[in-house]
């Protein structure tokens, strides 16, 4: 049996499908820098989440993630803010949380609606008053 990780509230995908990988952070930062590979970088293959997530959700995550992607389809993520490799790491899967959870969200459709008659009736009143308005500027007539 493969191992499931979960990347998101009640979303598994097999362990294979995601590596992460830790180098040096880049950046002023003195010996911590210089020295440990604290950076993680996340690669997720986007075809492990084709039986996971409905089809619109991956072109949904597609479009929000799409600087992200390279050209072999994998979904490539960072992080370096934290001095340990533990923490990045933590911090890089709540980012794949955090988009996985943007992309289940389902745009809501817009239906096109029609004025009714009474705002048809106030746009034409307040073109008509602002018209009368802007009528009474015209130069003075002779008396």
């Amino acid at each position: 049996m493969t191992e499931q990780v979960e990347i998101s509230p009640g979303t598994f995908v097999d362990a294979s499908a995601i590596v992460v990988s830790f180098s040096r952070s880049s950046g002023p930062g003195g010996q911590n820098v210089n020295k440990l590979s604290t950076k993680a970088d996340l690669r997720l293959d986007l075809h492990a989440l084709t039986g996971v997530l409905r089809d619109t959700a991956v072109a949904r995550l597609r479009t929000l993630a799409r600087n992200k992607i390279n050209k072999d389809d994998f979904l490539l993520l960072s992080s370096q803010e934290h001095r340990t490799q533990e923490m990045n790491r933590d911090a890089v899967l709540a980012k794949l949380a955090e988009l996985i959870a943007a992309a289940r969200i389902e745009p809501k459709v817009r239906r096109p609606t029609r004025p009714t008659k009474a705002a048809k009736r106030r746009r034409l009143d307040a073109k008509k008053h602002r018209s009368g308005i802007k009528s009474g500027r015209g130069r003075v007539g002779e008396e």
